[in-house]
């Protein structure tokens, strides 16, 4: 199985990410916890995550940053995910295709189109089940405000958030048959409980 989790800055998704590998590792499967831009295992993918996140970069054209996210994800595909799922594990992924839509395709006005036929590859490997974590934008930028270190894309100004938001939200209407909304608001218990409900329901019907 294949479950990413998606959503802006602040919606506690590193430490649910955390608690749903170790529930599915106590109860015995294989677990292969990711994140994009870059990916656990892959130099090459990792590489371009630094470059692309990098804030001495402050004048990134809209269309290198959207390319940079395509290749950075086809490595990452190719040396992680797919290997991964292929040997019957499960794979937990901080971010994927979505995000590239959120930001690229509706924040950076890039069009849908153009997002997804550059990572047509990925459109190929979809996940089975996308958490999208929803939330304010200004609570979550409130939230992180004690991170040592901010990355070009935390340090875009509230209006561009806003937009990633309403971008995520399209999406859930879009493929709501993939993507299951949860409101950020709730606690991390919460949202841990449902989102493990969730995933239960798919590997018995699998």
């Amino acid at each position: 199985m294949f479950i990413s989790f998606e959503g802006g800055e602040g919606t506690g998704k590193t430490t649910l990410i955390q608690i749903i590998k170790q529930t599915l590792e106590d109860k015995g499967y294989e677990v292969v916890l990711t994140r994009e831009p870059g990916g656990t295992g892959s130099m090459l993918a990792e590489e371009i995550r630094d470059l692309v996140l990098n804030p001495k970069f402050t004048h990134v054209n809209e269309y290198t940053e959207a390319l940079l996210y395509a290749a950075s994800r086809a490595q990452h595909l190719d040396e992680v995910i797919i290997p991964a799922l292929e040997s019957k594990k499960i794979v937990l992924c901080d971010r994927y295709l979505d995000s590239s839509l959120a930001y690229q395709a509706f924040a950076r006005n890039l069009g849908l189109d153009f997002i997804l036929e550059i990572n047509k590859y990925a459109t190929k490997h979809l996940p089975d089940i996308t958490f999208y974590i929803d939330i304010d934008p200004l609570v979550g930028i409130e939230r992180i405000k004690g991170r040592s270190k901010f990355d070009r894309l935390d340090r875009e100004k509230i209006a561009f958030h806003n937009e990633v938001r309403k971008g995520y939200l399209e999406l859930t209407k879009m493929f709501s048959e993939r993507i299951i909304k949860i409101e950020g608001e709730q606690t991390i218990p919460e949202i841990s409980i449902f989102m493990i409900d969730e995933i239960n329901k798919r590997l018995w019907i699998k």
